[in-house]
């Protein structure tokens, strides 16, 4: 939410003040996360010349085909490559990061990580050491927040811990709707965008239907 946009702004000829900064340039960078923002930070990495780039994704390493687990129509799940990607920079998975140090001055030198189990539990003897001039938090949407309203209203989730609706984006408790993130687990924000249109649409027809005068 830092960088990213910053580079935007610079794109746009914007002046970025130096004591504001975020920049890649000559730098070690260490990307901590797999997903889209993550490919998102690599490649504005690689236009910024940055000295060496590592992407860490704490999730096991996909498999380069659709997996069992997955068959159509689910999202397959399987290794994706984006352009950044084939650019360059190194891509290691199944890494937790443990901790960062730093200099006097408090800008991080190192990151300090360990290798993990899919069930994210650290592996003995596998701790390492990374140098990084620059870190870039990426980290992934497992799920809306819990505890929030959708718990309070005792809605009805999905596998994945979304909330569940039908294909008019309401959800199991009449006049309560979802769209977006909440419903479809972690996406792009052009999704999100359509889905608030549709789920208005939705929203307003069942107002339309259900809505009765009163005095």
């Amino acid at each position: 939410m830092e960088f990213l946009p910053q580079q935007n702004r610079r794109n746009e000829g914007a002046t970025i003040p130096e004591s504001e900064a975020i920049l890649a340039t000559g730098k070690r960078v260490v990307i901590i996360g797999g997903g889209d923002t993550g490919a998102d930070c690599l490649g504005t990495c690689h236009r910024q010349r940055a000295l060496s780039v590592t992407q860490f994704e704490l999730l096991p390493k996909p498999p380069a085909t659709r997996a069992a687990s997955t068959p159509w129509p689910l999202w397959p799940m399987q290794l994706r490559v984006e352009s950044s990607h084939e650019e360059g920079g190194l891509r290691d998975w199944s890494v937790n990061t443990v901790r960062f140090t730093g200099d006097a001055a408090g800008n991080v030198t190192q990151l300090h990580a360990t290798r993990i189990t899919p069930e994210f539990t650290a592996i003995p003897g596998t701790e390492f050491t990374l140098d990084a001039g620059l870190v870039l938090l990426a980290m992934g949407f497992t799920g809306p927040a819990k505890g929030g309203l959708h718990e309070q209203l005792n809605l009805a989730q999905d596998r994945r811990g979304n909330i569940a609706t039908g294909a008019n984006y309401q959800s199991s408790e009449p006049g309560i709707f979802a769209a977006g993130d909440i419903r479809r687990g972690q996406s792009l924000i052009v999704w999100a965008i359509a889905e608030g249109r549709k789920a208005a649409a939705a929203i307003d027809s069942y107002l339309q239907t259900n809505h009765t005068e009163t005095t």
